[in-house]
């Protein structure tokens, strides 16, 4: 009997320190999440300021090619005025 609680005590110590590892691993683990999660929500944070920014600069873009676009005719209605006086 000595030898079968010598070899039951080597097993249960054994399960033991797989599970400290495990707990360990999980913790390791844990840690990593918590990190990629974090970085994630920066990435999620820059992304949407850069969209506003990129919606801004669109709206922008396109006051300017409009504004450009009046000023083009203006220029091509007194081209042809000019001519017409000559």
């Amino acid at each position: 009997l000595s030898g079968t609680e010598a070899a039951l005590r080597g097993h249960h110590e054994a399960l033991r320190e797989g599970l400290a590892e495990l707990c360990a691993r999980r913790e390791e683990l844990s840690g990593r999440i918590r990190a990629e999660e974090a970085e994630r929500g920066r990435l999620q944070a820059r992304i949407a300021a850069l969209t506003r920014r990129l919606s801004d600069t669109s709206e922008s873009l396109a006051g300017l090619r409009s504004t450009r676009a009046h000023i083009d005719r203006t220029i091509a209605e007194m081209d042809t005025a000019s001519g017409q006086v000559l």
